[in-house]
């Protein structure tokens, strides 16, 4: 039963990440802004895979966290093919320079697990603060090629993308907790937004994709998305309780193939 779920587990990630990769853009937003938004997703995936890896030890979570990072890298050298002068060079590098460093200590993270069987809370640690301002520096850049007359984008994509993230960071942070005895030393945990808090947010973003008069595809794909989280929105709200990490993170991802989707059926013409 175990390696039917972890297998499982894997294909929903593959299929999130994919979904991520895959879908194409508008003529009047810049590739850019999708190579972000896949970078920042993958970053978080990748690091709520790495805290079911620290608990277990398993090798096909492991493939999980090496498809992540290598998502993230893929999307890293694709946003500097496709910056078109829209971030400074200086951005860029500063931008390269920190997803290195997180690429590192990834690195000696999962080392530390392989070699001794569990991992080094100080280095785990230093990298989920790396991973929180790996997310603040790329988000800021995010921002700013939005905000750029060559990348406008739709309202609802924007939404749906912001509940994609959240979510993401909702994931990671909840993996966190539930595969550490000390999470509360990780995720930035006195400076982050709590994860009640962050469901709230989320319940806002849900109702702005939901208030247009959605049809056919899109209507089928939000409310599935509106589903799935009714069904696991309470777990995050009061996530002291005693809850089932496998069905939190198999729901959470469920949720972001959802909300890729919605922004491919967004990114079609009228």
């Amino acid at each position: 039963m175990k390696n039917a779920r972890l297998g499982n587990h894997s294909l929903i990630v593959g299929v999130v990440l994919l979904l991520l990769a895959s879908f194409g853009t508008r003529a009047d937003e810049s590739v850019l802004l999708t190579d972000l938004h896949t970078f920042r997703i993958s970053n978080f995936v990748g690091l709520a895979a790495y805290y079911q890896f620290s608990a277990s030890g398993d090798t096909v979570i492991l493939n999980e966290v090496v498809a992540s990072v290598n998502s993230a890298n893929n999307s890293i050298n694709a946003i500097n093919e496709n910056n078109s002068e829209v971030l400074t060079e200086a951005q860029l590098a500063g931008l390269t320079t920190e997803f290195d460093k997180y690429k590192e200590l990834m690195r000696q993270n999962i080392n530390d697990v392989r070699q001794q069987g569990y991992p080094d809370m100080r280095l785990m640690s230093e990298m989920a603060n790396q991973a929180q301002a790996l997310s603040t520096i790329s988000t800021k850049l995010y921002t700013r090629a939005r905000e750029s007359s060559r990348t406008d984008s739709d309202r609802r994509i924007e939404a749906a993308r912001s509940a994609a993230v959240l979510m993401a960071q909702m994931m990671s942070k909840y993996s966190a907790r539930s595969n550490s005895s000390v999470a509360q030393t990780f995720q930035g945990a006195d400076t982050e937004v709590p994860l009640d808090e962050q469901a709230k947010v989320f319940d806002a973003l849900m109702v702005e994709l939901k208030a247009d008069d959605n049809a056919g595809g899109l209507k089928q794909a939000i409310d599935g998305v509106s589903s799935k989280w009714q069904f696991i929105r309470s777990s995050y709200i009061n996530y002291n309780d005693d809850n089932v990490p496998f069905i939190i993170d198999r729901y959470s991802k469920g949720i972001l193939e959802g909300l890729s989707e919605t922004i491919g059926l967004l990114h079609q013409p009228v």
